[in-house]
């Protein structure tokens, strides 16, 4: 379970990364299509995109990693200074992405470049050669302003490209692992949305974690953890008892029916009353 758990702690780490660099790219007022996390078979072969930007004359791939701490380049590879560990290049996977979608759109006259984009403030990379594709935290303003100097104007073409890409997306790539779990056999309680520890109430209003002393009103974390019981367990219905019971039962079965009856929708009466989502209700009535 900690290997799982460290597991999650990456995946999550890397989804804000992702989520981070598309608020920046998306600001962008150039005239480009934007594809946000793809996936392609090619050749027997799967490959995932982070980002990719289509613009006139070229289409751009971006790998993003979310790293902080300080890591050294040296002769191909990547190492932590900390402790010498050597992590798996992730220039190798980008430019894998960028010679099987190459291949795969051998018909295109529209030239392919990829970058290794560093999204996170606190990462260092020391000796990184400046041929490298390569976008350090420090750069990425900077690249930012130069792709939107760069003249684009789309034709249908471009259009017929991008849907002819989204069409090929996998929904769901083969290579995701979902760890076996039941819900019998997790510890219930409110996690830290920072540090992923069990969170205390701090009193009537705040929820406080310990390990890294973040603070929340206890609305968010009952609605955050609705969420996280919605994702996990799609089957089960959403009820006064059972949303106390995932919350580890700290906090108080009135405070739970109030931000359930705030948030959604009731169903049934009295016992056999659920909630449900009141955006889905209010869309079947209109």
């Amino acid at each position: 379970m900690e290997n799982e758990f460290k597991r999650f702690v990456n995946l999550s780490k890397g989804l804000e990364g992702e989520d981070q660099f598309i608020h920046l790219i998306e600001s962008l007022q150039s005239d480009t299509y934007l594809l946000h996390d793809i996936c392609f078979e090619h050749n027997h072969s799967v490959f995932q995109i982070d980002t990719m930007l289509i613009s006139e004359k070229e289409i751009l791939l971006f790998e993003v990693k979310n790293y902080e701490g300080e890591f050294v380049y040296d002769a191909g590879t990547f190492r932590l200074v900390s402790n010498n560990q050597e992590i798996i290049n992730p220039l190798h996977q980008l430019n894998r992405s960028i010679a099987l979608l190459r291949s795969m759109l051998k018909s295109s006259n529209l030239s392919i470049k990829g970058y290794l984009a560093f999204i996170n403030p606190e990462f260092t990379l020391l000796q990184a050669p400046v041929d490298t594709p390569i976008i350090l935290p420090t750069q990425l303003k900077r690249f930012m302003k130069r792709l939107e100097q760069v003249p684009s104007s789309l034709s249908a073409k471009h259009l017929q490209l991008a849907e002819g890409l989204l069409k090929l997306h996998l929904p769901k790539s083969p290579y995701v692992r979902v760890p076996h779990y039941a819900y019998e056999e997790l510890k219930k309680g409110i996690l830290c949305s920072s540090c992923f520890t069990f969170m205390e109430q701090k009193d009537s209003r705040f929820m406080s974690c310990k390990n890294c002393g973040l603070s929340e009103v206890v609305d968010d974390s009952i609605m955050r953890s609705i969420e996280e019981l919605r994702l996990l367990f799609p089957d089960r219905m959403i009820t006064t008892r059972q949303v106390w019971d995932w919350c580890g039962s700290d906090v108080s079965i009135k405070t739970i029916r109030r931000v359930l009856g705030q948030n959604y929708t009731p169903k049934g009466l009295r016992r056999h009353r659920y909630f449900v989502d009141k955006i889905l209700i209010d869309s079947t009535t209109n």
